[in-house]
């Protein structure tokens, strides 16, 4: 009996598996690799050891402990989150520059409109020598306005039309005749009514608002803009998403094929399932990017930026010129609404002399140079080029991510699939969270959105609304749109002058919770007074 029991060991022995092929790879390449990253080599195998612990990359033969998986998945993590924030960062300079570009090309336009005055006015004598603060009180408040001061535009241009009406009217009065305060004050008034400037105050206003408030409202969606990116770019990655970078970076260390790179459809997978909310900006990022490009045309639209805003000083000296044409028309009128003042005097000679030896410069006589025309028309160029480079950025962040930790074209059959070195099979998501409900890669909850994202998504909306708004001319109540929220401003507000004036951002009140919980707790009280008698007769049987 005993050689039959000894011939059926010997069998069994024989049939027993030897040692996992491979159980004694070194693991000195992962322990350098781990080194780099900035682990310690504390607990690091020698050699493979079996790898039923792991909990993201495949099981089987590894060089990874669980720590080691950890510690990876959270820098797989971390190193993404940094392509993110680079990749915003590149686009937030973009858009700086656009920024600095426009609002040097602005602010000279500016200047050289004020500088100009002394040129173009100095034929009015005493009209512009005697009010040079007037003149240059105007051209501080469109500055101040296109800095974001919450200036109504359209009150402070009336305003100066009123005051330089009062001016005028006094200057060219009787010097024996005292004009009250309230006399001037009845002069102004008249101004609507008249018209002592002909057309020229009400065609400049339309003019210079739409100007200004296309200018401001296009900084301002710069400025929106790079700040939607800053805010976006920092959104840290969900725990699930940590798993699937884990498992298509690294994993390919922990099963000793680090130099196979992930298949280029499982990054997209990973990728779209890992930056799906931040892909749901796209419809209304394309909205306010094509709105800012609309904003920049205008610009060259005629009369274009620098005609306006160069012809300010020549629009001026038209007006102030057709009212000394028609002074005396306009003084009997306002003898008949506000009186006579007193006797008639003695005009002032200056101003008598001055009429007869103004110039015939008007405004529809300006032209801009050559080379001021050829200047905006390349400025709008580069703008609307560079603007619609970033139209899509959102969509393509994956791909571009992709581009630096996916294999080439050519190498999809021999890839890193999430298991194996082999084709990978499944199909590509489309983008945005919605598409993402059978993402192989990456478990997400569509119906939960990154509310971070989701408000800067309502920002885009409110810069879009006030760009159109701009576009037809309209002046928007301004504020910094980073502010309806956070509270944070952009720096464009002179001396705290910006509005706050916030729009609604929910469709209902914070405070809805609560009341639906009291609602709540008021049903739940009327169910129970309803069961009372039930129980009552109930305990009477």
């Amino acid at each position: 009996m005993r050689l039959p029991v000894l011939l059926c060991v010997l069998v069994c022995l024989s049939a027993a598996p030897g040692p996992v092929t491979g159980a004694d790879r070194s693991c000195t390449d992962l322990r350098q690799f781990y080194t780099g990253k900035g682990f310690t080599l504390s607990g690091v195998p020698q050699t493979e050891i079996s790898g039923e612990h792991l909990r993201v990359c495949p099981q089987g033969p590894t060089c990874c402990t669980s720590s080691m998986e950890d510690n990876l998945a959270g820098l797989s993590a971390q190193e993404t989150e940094g392509l993110i924030r680079e990749a915003g960062r590149s686009l937030q300079s973009a858009f700086n520059a656009l920024h600095r570009s426009f609002d040097t090309y602005f602010t000279e336009l500016h200047g050289r409109s004020e500088r100009s005055l002394q040129e173009a006015l100095s034929p009015l004598g005493p009209l512009y020598s005697q009010n040079t603060r007037l003149y240059g009180d105007l051209y501080t408040d469109l500055r101040q306005y296109y800095r974001g001061s919450a200036l109504n535009l359209d009150e402070t241009l009336s305003e100066f039309w009123s005051r330089l009406l009062e001016r005028t009217f006094k200057t060219s009065s009787p010097t024996d005749v005292n004009l009250s305060d309230d006399y001037l004050e009845c002069v102004a008034k008249q101004q609507e009514t008249l018209r002592p400037f002909g057309d020229v105050p009400r065609d400049m206003k339309a003019k210079v608002i739409r100007a200004f408030v296309t200018a401001r409202s296009f900084v301002q969606g710069l400025i929106v803009s790079g700040e939607v990116v800053r805010k976006v770019s920092q959104v840290s990655m969900s725990p699930e998403c940590t798993k699937a970078l884990m498992k298509l970076v690294y994993c390919p260390h922990c099963r000793g094929v680090a130099s196979v790179k992930p298949c280029s459809n499982y990054c997209s997978n990973v990728m779209k399932g890992c930056l799906a909310n931040q892909a749901d900006l796209d419809p209304e990022w394309q909205t306010l990017i094509d709105t800012m490009i609309q904003v920049a045309s205008s610009f060259s639209t005629e009369p274009s930026l620098d005609v306006v805003l160069s012809s300010i000083p020549a629009r001026i000296y038209e007006a102030v010129h057709f009212l000394q044409e028609n002074m005396d028309t306009f003084t009997a009128k306002v003898y008949q609404t506000c009186g006579t003042p007193g006797e008639p005097g003695t005009g002032s000679p200056t101003l008598h002399e001055q009429r007869k030896k103004s110039g015939s410069l008007t405004a529809s006589e300006y032209k801009p140079s050559p080379t001021a025309g050829l200047r905006l028309e390349m400025q709008v160029s580069d703008l609307s080029s560079k603007l619609r480079e970033m139209r899509q950025y959102w969509t393509q962040l994956p791909v571009a991510l992709c581009s630096k930790l996916a294999a080439g074209g050519a190498g999809q059959d021999k890839c890193w699939n999430g298991i194996t070195k082999a084709r990978y099979l499944p199909e590509v998501m489309g983008d945005g969270l919605a598409n993402q409900i059978n993402n192989p890669e990456v478990e997400l909850d569509i119906t939960k959105p990154d509310m971070t994202i989701r408000q800067q998504i309502m920002q885009l909306k409110i810069m879009s609304n006030r760009l159109k708004n701009a576009l037809d001319g309209n002046d928007v109540d301004f504020q910094d749109a980073s502010d309806d929220i956070s509270g944070s401003g952009s720096g464009m507000c002179i001396g705290g002058q910006c509005s706050r004036n916030r729009p609604g951002l929910y469709a209902y009140s914070p405070d809805n919770n609560r009341v639906r919980g009291a609602a709540t707790s008021q049903t739940r009280l009327c169910s129970l007074l309803l069961l009372l008698p039930l129980a009552i007769l109930l305990l009477q049987r």
